[in-house]
C-alpha cells in the first residue's frame, strides 16, 4: 500500500491533473456536466488509456453516490434500465478497442467526440424526436463503446436522449442513474481484467479531493440568474481543455 501511494503521488503532471479536476469540479458544480470532457482530454497527455478510464469511472462513482437516493424516486428507472443493459453488453468491446488501439489515436478519438458534444453544445441543438426503445438501446450500446474506450461517459447519452422533451428533474435523475451504472459496469470489467492496480485507486483518491471541494464551491458560486453565463464559462472551460489535450502538442 505505502508503494502504491509513492507510485500514484509521484503520477507525473499530477499538478496538472489536479487542476483538470478542480475546474471539472467548479463546472460540475455550477451545471451539472462537464466532468469528463474536461479531465479526460488533459489526463490522455500524462496517462495510459486504462488509467484515464479507470480514474475517471472510480471518481464518477465517488461522486455521484451521494445523489443516487434521490435521483432514483426520480427516475425513468425503466427507460435507465434499456439504456444500462445495452451498455452493459458493449462496454467490454470498447476495453477490447483501449487494449488495440494505440494511445495517440485513442486521444483523437476523446478529442473528436469531446469537440462535436462542445459545438452541439454550443450551437443549441436538440434532439426533439420521440425516443423509441430500439434508439434507446442503441444510444446505450454507443455510450457502453465510448465510455470503456475513452472514459466518456456522457457525451452520447446528454446529446441523443436527455436533450429530449423530458421535465429537467427527470433528465437529471436520469443522467445521475446511468452514468453511475455505467461506471460501475466499466469498474466491474476492468477489475475482472486485473487492469485496476492500487495505485490507480489511489490516484483515483488523490484527485477525489479537490474534485470534491470544488464540486461544492461551484455549486456555492451559482445562480440561477447567471445560469446562461455559467453554461458559457463551462464551454470555455472545455474548449481549452478539448485543445491543451490533442496529440499535436506532444
Amino acid at each position: 500500500m505505502p508503494e502504491a501511494l509513492a507510485t500514484a503521488l509521484a503520477t507525473p503532471g499530477l499538478p496538472w491533473l489536479m487542476l483538470a479536476i478542480g475546474l471539472a469540479g467548479i463546472v460540475r458544480g455550477f451545471t451539472g456536466f462537464g466532468t469528463a470532457l474536461i479531465f479526460v482530454p488533459v489526463a490522455g497527455i500524462f496517462l495510459a488509456p486504462q488509467v484515464v478510464v479507470g480514474v475517471i469511472t472510480l471518481t464518477g462513482i465517488a461522486s455521484t453516490s451521494a445523489l443516487l437516493p434521490r435521483a432514483w424516486g426520480q427516475a425513468d428507472r425503466r427507460e435507465v434500465a434499456v439504456l444500462a443493459l445495452a451498455a452493459l453488453i458493449t462496454v467490454p468491446f470498447g476495453l477490447w478497442l483501449m487494449g488495440m488501439l494505440a494511445p495517440v489515436t485513442i486521444r483523437w478519438i476523446v478529442a473528436t467526440v469531446a469537440a462535436v458534444t462542445l459545438g452541439a453544445l454550443v450551437a443549441g441543438w436538440r434532439f426533439s424526436g420521440i425516443v423509441s426503445r430500439p434508439m434507446l438501446i442503441a444510444i446505450g450500446a454507443v455510450a457502453g463503446v465510448i465510455g470503456g474506450l475513452t472514459g466518456l461517459t456522457g457525451p452520447v447519452v446528454i446529446l441523443f436522449y436527455l436533450a429530449g422533451q423530458l421535465v429537467a428533474q427527470t433528465v437529471r435523475a436520469n443522467t445521475i442513474l446511468f452514468l453511475a451504472a455505467l461506471d460501475t459496469v466499466i469498474v466491474a470489467n476492468l477489475l475482472l481484467q486485473g487492469r485496476v492496480e492500487w495505485h490507480i485507486l489511489l490516484l483515483a483518491l488523490v484527485l477525489a479531493v479537490p474534485y470534491f471541494i470544488t464540486s461544492l464551491i461551484g455549486q456555492a458560486l451559482f445562480d440561477p440568474r447567471h445560469e446562461r453565463l455559467y453554461r458559457w464559462v463551462a464551454y470555455a472551460v472545455i474548449g481549452l481543455a478539448v485543445l491543451s489535450g490533442l496529440p499535436l502538442w506532444t
